[in-house]
């Protein structure tokens, strides 16, 4: 017997009965061998942590573009943030931690430079709109690795479609990071949003603070144990019903005061300035784009104007910026 077989084993008799076991898994899209020590799900993990896409959220924009600071969320520390929230509920509720971790740490990876604001242009731009759930999929089935993909299991790709507030997950361990997405950007953009002096935890109205907590350490503590104590024993991921009606409404509270109309938000239109001259030079000088994206737009019989979006929403913030220069800002020069 394998390691990976012992393990399959362990979730069997460990895991709670409505987890998704590692041997239940509907597979990849194209057949591989076992690993003989990693059941499919952790295999889904490292392959995401090992990926160009996952190694880039840390130049993209969370909230705050160009921040003048250290301590602001990035994208990937956002990631990391949902991960720990999502592994510790699956944990305690006996869940699949692999899954949870895997989809958790893939739920971004298609996201664009500059945060949502970077996701509009895109969608105002392309045929076809853009979503940065979809792109994170697409990302994982084709994007990486030169048109491959990186032939993750349908659970880890349907938990990382569906992590939005609209999305339904097939999977409790997907629930658990649909969850885990909404705390972790609710209260570390409050962090962020304290740092940079936009709001004061006083400016939280004091009915959110009363059931939730009037600290960001408060607030996850009662968010968590909430989620566990709410779902265990029963085959869905649940929130007592005041405590979610409090999370929803704050979160409401945070698109007005920060999301649509702060200080945080007025460097915008000049993201989708720069992002939209990418785009129709691009779309004019297709020959420009790498030598891979221009394969997989014959390959894939792809539209141009995807292909342009494929590359723009894979760049990070520094990169957009650097190339917008390149085209439309004159150099220096000297006899």
């Amino acid at each position: 017997m394998t390691i990976r077989e012992k393990q399959e084993l362990w979730e069997k008799e460990y895991f709670s009965p409505y987890a998704m076991l590692s041997s239940n898994s509907r597979g990849r899209d194209r057949r591989e061998e076992p690993c003989d020590i990693r059941p499919v799900f952790q295999r889904d993990r490292d392959r995401i942590i090992h990926s160009k896409s996952f190694r880039r959220l840390k130049h993209k924009t969370q909230v705050f573009l160009t921040p003048k600071g250290d301590h602001y969320r990035t994208r990937l520390t956002h990631t990391l943030e949902v991960s720990q929230n999502a592994r510790t509920i699956a944990r305690a509720l006996r869940m699949n931690e692999s899954l949870v971790e895997a989809i958790a740490l893939g739920h971004d990876l298609g996201h664009t430079p500059f945060g949502h604001a970077g996701e509009r242009t895109l969608n105002r731009l392309c045929e076809g709109g853009f979503a940065h759930n979809v792109q994170s999929v697409r990302v994982v089935e084709l994007l990486e690795k030169k048109g491959r993909g990186l032939n993750l299991t349908w659970e880890t790709r349907d938990g990382i479609l569906n992590h939005g507030t609209a999305g339904t997950p097939h999977t409790l361990e997907g629930k658990i990071v649909r969850f885990s997405d909404k705390i972790a950007y609710i209260n570390h953009d409050i962090d962020d949003a304290i740092r940079a002096g936009i709001l004061k935890e006083e400016d939280i109205p004091q009915k959110f603070r009363e059931v939730l907590g009037g600290s960001t350490r408060e607030r996850l503590n009662t968010l968590i144990h909430d989620i566990i104590h709410s779902s265990e024993g029963k085959p869905d991921i649940l929130m007592s019903p005041h405590v979610e009606a409090a999370m929803r409404d704050l979160r409401s509270f945070m698109f007005e005061h920060l999301y649509r109309d702060s200080v945080a938000k007025r460097e915008e239109s000049k993201a989708d300035n720069l992002l939209t001259g990418l785009f129709e030079y691009y779309m004019k000088h297709e020959e420009l784009l790498p030598e891979e994206y221009i394969e997989m737009m014959e390959t894939e019989h792809q539209a141009l104007d995807r292909t342009v979006c494929d590359y723009i929403a894979g760049m990070t913030d520094q990169y957009a910026i650097a190339k917008f220069q390149e085209f439309y800002v004159p150099k220096s020069w000297s006899v």
